[in-house]
């Protein structure tokens, strides 16, 4: 079939060949059954075809049509795959116009001949059985009237049928070996498969980071509230009102945040904003951390950019986070200071008495807070200070700067 759409593709340059060999040799017919012409045609198509082969569309439509017939695949990344896209550059388009020329020219050439020969050998097959054709004129021409010749026309026959079968199997084949070499991926098509990999790698982090500081902040805050609200349950009934109040308030958030990232999932999305609260929402944030929360703000956060006010939002969430699984209910203060360039958030909480027991699948809290802080062109440190536990982020007000801090 391959094949076949090959020589079906070759047939508009073949007939602009028939119409040129026609006006060089001065014959009036537009076709004619000369075999010479009929080659100096295919030879005057060959070259077209190279030519028309330059436009963007061939080597998609090459692609497809190898890959649908041939049963070509792979790794994007690796050479033995086909290249999806128009060629880029000139390596890429000599060796497309070399398949798409190859493709119809052998296609042709098996196409013609699986339109020729079948009848020609099947003809000489039945000319033993049939004495209208021992006597024809062309039997008589090539001296078929010995009955010893006649008879050899059956295996003949046969060999030629069996031949065109090998050589279509041959020249299918041949396209199906060069086809990853021919149509694969140049350089720069390597080098663009591996920048879509890396902006789809970028993307599912993005989401795995939001998805992380989102519900795993969620989880940390009404695991403590339920705690402290079981503890005091007989004793201080206003306390747990409140800690059922944060819940509440805590899932409810959350579950909103959860829909939008996973509504981006199910839309396939690989742009654009996502959708995150902002540092005005941080009183919520803190109510549902706790009373042990201290948030203190110095400064006009409505004048922060969205892109800082989005990820400092986090940045807050995740510190509220690591206080609330080793601060042990001690008390966590934070800290939010703007001045005209530059946001900086502190984070305090009393050090545990013990070492905190690692948790599968944990530890990329103050991974992702240096992450967000980095692609704002911030800092971020975190350690041990003092008997106490300090995270610092400073964010700069102005334009990202991916890579700057540390």
């Amino acid at each position: 079939m391959h094949l076949i759409l090959g020589g079906a593709l070759f047939m508009p340059y073949w007939l602009v060949g028939t119409v040129v060999v026609g006006v060089l040799t001065g014959e009036g017919a537009m076709f004619t059954g000369s075999l010479g012409a009929q080659f100096g045609a295919y030879a005057v198509g060959l070259p077209l075809a190279a030519v028309t082969s330059l436009f963007p569309l061939t080597r998609p439509m090459s692609v497809a049509a190898a890959r649908a017939l041939c049963g070509i695949a792979g790794d994007p990344l690796a050479g033995n795959r086909l290249a999806d896209g128009p060629a880029r550059g000139r390596s890429a388009k000599a060796r497309t116009a070399g398949w798409f020329t190859l493709h119809l020219g052998v296609g042709a050439l098996i196409s013609g001949a699986t339109l020729a020969l079948p009848p020609f050998a099947v003809t000489v097959m039945a000319l033993p059985l049939s004495p209208s054709l021992q006597r024809s004129e062309p039997a008589a021409y090539w001296g078929l009237h010995r009955p010893w010749l006649q008879w050899a026309g059956l295996p003949a026959g046969l060999l030629m049928l069996l031949a065109l079968a090998a050589v279509a199997a041959g020249a299918g084949a041949l396209l199906a070996r060069e086809a990853p070499r021919l149509l694969g991926p140049s350089p720069a098509d390597r080098l663009a498969a591996a920048e879509r990999r890396a902006a789809e790698l970028a993307v599912r982090n993005r989401l795995a980071r939001e998805l992380h500081d989102s519900v795993g902040h969620a989880l940390s805050a009404v695991t403590l509230q339920a705690s402290a609200a079981r503890r005091v349950l007989d004793s201080d009934v206003e306390f747990v009102r409140e800690a059922l109040a944060a819940i509440e308030e805590t899932t409810r958030r959350t579950v909103g945040e959860l829909d939008s990232v996973l509504g981006l999932l199910r839309e396939g999305e690989d742009d654009g904003e996502l959708p995150a609260p902002r540092l005005d929402a941080l009183d919520a944030l803190v109510r549902g951390a706790g009373r042990h929360v201290e948030l203190t703000v110095t400064g006009a956060l409505d004048r922060v950019p969205d892109a800082v006010s989005r990820e400092a939002y986090r940045i807050v969430q995740e510190g509220l986070t690591n206080a609330a699984r080793h601060a042990g209910g001690e008390r966590v203060t934070a800290r939010i200071a703007l001045d005209d360039d530059e946001l900086e958030i502190t984070m305090e909480n009393a050090l545990p008495d013990r070492a905190p027991v690692a948790r599968p699948g944990g530890g990329r809290g103050l991974r992702g807070v240096g992450e967000r802080a980095r692609l704002l062109g911030g800092t971020s440190e975190a350690g041990p200070l003092d008997e106490v536990w300090r995270l610092t982020v400073r964010l700069p007000l102005g334009p990202a700067r991916a890579g700057g801090g540390r």
